[in-house]
């Protein structure tokens, strides 16, 4: 897939930036360091937003700033509209960690960004970051670490206590996308598999899966149609989840051997990856195979 690069110099807009969830997320993406550029609002009364000019439509915003990324903050029935809106504007990197986006609007969606060459990550996603530059999304700063680490994940907080850990064993990431974990999304485990092989910052990849559906299935397909030579990583979440029970995220549900566990660590195992059944196994694994690197 294509990736647009993210640094501390792309222009990034927030569409639904005059809401509560809005206002908040953009001060913490400033305060990191993030670069918002301008805000979209159908609210035509407000002007700005801490400083950041707020614009009734992304096009005005784009033209105003050359923004190339955004962040949609509103709602899910919102949600397609405001796709539509950032593509048609030109933006090459849309992230909507907005949860509930109905299954047909997400349909809709990943076909119109796929046609336009747009990434898109979400929805229901943490969001997506390169730490020390930008982030875009939810992420805790106490979880963000530059370093050799690429890390994608289905799961927020399973991801941010991974971060975290691996953080303070002085172990960062690279590049951070959190895919999200609904069944229908903008970018998936597999599609980000060429990025990570040619990334030159990635060193070694961990993904943070989970049951339900054949997402991580694909995602090891991907890693040997690739020849992926770097070392890879994996921690699949709810191995001991019952049948027919979707578990936090819509996507995580298992019919049968359908989405299981075992199923999903024999393809993973079988493609070259270490799969590990805990944090502490994972935290163990990585700081041995980041203090072989250092020697």
């Amino acid at each position: 897939m294509s990736y647009p690069r993210v640094d501390r110099a792309t222009g990034v807009i927030v569409q639904g930036i005059t809401g509560r969830a809005g206002r908040m997320h953009t001060r913490l993406m400033r305060d990191y360091g993030t670069n918002i550029v301008a805000g979209v609002s159908l609210k035509a009364d407000v002007a700005d937003i801490d400083g950041v000019p707020v614009f009734a439509a992304c096009r005005d915003a784009v033209a105003r700033t050359g923004a190339t990324a955004s962040v949609l903050l509103v709602g899910a029935g919102q949600l397609l509209g405001a796709v539509e809106d950032a593509v048609q504007a030109g933006i090459k990197l849309i992230v909507t960690p907005t949860e509930g986006m109905p299954v047909h609007d997400a349909l809709r969606a990943r076909r119109l960004t796929q046609e336009a060459a747009v990434t898109w990550i979400g929805a229901s996603t943490p969001g997506m970051a390169v730490p020390g530059q930008a982030k875009l999304g939810f992420l805790p700063e106490a979880s963000l670490a530059p370093g050799p680490l690429g890390l994608m994940s289905k799961s927020g907080t399973l991801s941010y206590e991974a971060g975290y850990r691996l953080a303070q064993q002085g172990i960062g990431t690279s590049v951070w996308v959190g895919v999200g974990g609904d069944p229908v999304k903008g970018t998936r485990f597999a599609e980000l598999v060429p990025f990570y092989a040619a990334d030159t910052q990635t060193e070694a990849l961990l993904i943070i899966g989970e049951i339900g559906g054949t997402e991580e299935e694909e995602f090891a397909a991907a890693l040997a149609a690739q020849r992926f030579a770097k070392p890879v990583f994996a921690l699949i979440a709810g191995r001991s989840s019952p049948e027919g029970v979707t578990m936090g995220h819509a996507g995580a549900l298992v019919h049968g051997s359908h989405g299981g566990y075992a199923a999903k660590k024999a393809a993973l195992e079988k493609a070259g990856a270490t799969v590990l059944a805990s944090l502490d196994e994972m935290t163990t694994a990585i700081t041995a195979w980041h203090r072989s690197r250092q020697r």
